[in-house]
């Protein structure tokens, strides 16, 4: 009986002590936790995209703890609703949080774009962009292999025609496409903004043509066309000053190349086959 109770005895207590020492090592080496940061986190959706700037919801949700003035609309996933939780934990105003959206800096379709190799390689388009510089003759543009589309988690992206186009309904701008692509086509702006320049290519008119149907050749009638000094050509390329703009269109009507896309135009449905007459 002895020989059962003595090991039973031991293991109680060791047990007794371990607890011991667990609880004087929980009040020695005890954090405080701030109510405050516990109620923000649970606001964020959880995303950890690092759009906001920081390495992640948890390092946002301290930073907005620790520092009330910071903004409360720094996150582009949760949007208004989420800064405005945000603010009202924080007793603070949210301030403006406009929506922001990816926007593809590139229209070389299979079509436009001149391809200048067949590539049998691993299909990423950074892997790609390792034998001179990608698949078609304009260096600038988009590969085309769908690194951004595997980035996005948000099914926003998808590579149609040879080129990257954005679901404006889907993107959140949390810039994950735009971290992945190698060649820089994918920047995120104001979705207010609806006409954009669909072209980056630095290259001189007559070669940009060349390489691409679709690119900017930079004759500057675009910006002779501007009635609010809203586009200019830098580098051979245009540019629109998003705060100077009026989303008018008029550049994007003058355009010859069809390089500045205008967002509030719809494009006219494909006119139906005629039917076959029939014989008498």
């Amino acid at each position: 009986m002895e020989t059962m109770v003595i090991p039973v005895v031991l293991v109680v207590g060791i047990g007794f002590v371990c607890a011991a020492i667990l609880s004087f090592a929980s009040k020695v080496f005890f954090v405080p936790v701030d109510e405050t940061v516990t109620l923000i986190r649970a606001e964020l959706p959880g995303a950890n995209c690092g759009a906001c700037g920081y390495a992640g919801c948890d390092d946002y949700a301290n930073a907005l703890g620790e520092d009330h003035s910071l903004s409360c609309s720094k996150c582009p996933v949760g949007g208004p609703a989420v800064a405005e939780k945000i603010a009202r934990i924080l007793g603070v105003d949210a301030g403006s949080a406009e929506k922001q959206v990816a926007v593809v800096r590139c229209n070389g379709t299979k079509e436009a774009a001149k391809t200048i190799m067949e590539y049998d390689g691993i299909k990423t388009c950074a892997a790609a962009k390792q034998f001179f510089g990608g698949l078609s003759a304009c260096p600038y543009g988009c590969i085309g292999l769908g690194d951004c589309e595997a980035a996005c988690e948000f099914d926003a992206i998808h590579v149609c025609d040879g080129v990257a186009v954005v679901n404006r309904d889907n993107c959140v701008a949390c810039g994950a496409c735009a971290k992945v692509c190698p060649n820089s086509v994918i920047n995120i702006q104001s979705a207010k903004n609806l006409v954009v320049v669909q072209c980056k290519s630095e290259a001189k008119g007559a070669d940009t043509r060349k390489a691409c149907a679709n690119g900017c050749i930079g004759c500057k009638k675009c910006e002779k066309t501007c009635k609010f000094d809203a586009i200019h050509v830098e580098n051979n390329v245009a540019h629109i000053d998003p705060e100077k703009c009026k989303n008018c269109g008029l550049c994007a009507k003058e355009c010859p190349t069809g390089a500045i896309l205008n967002m509030r135009v719809k494009k006219a449905p494909a006119k139906a086959a005629a039917a076959p007459s029939e014989e008498a």
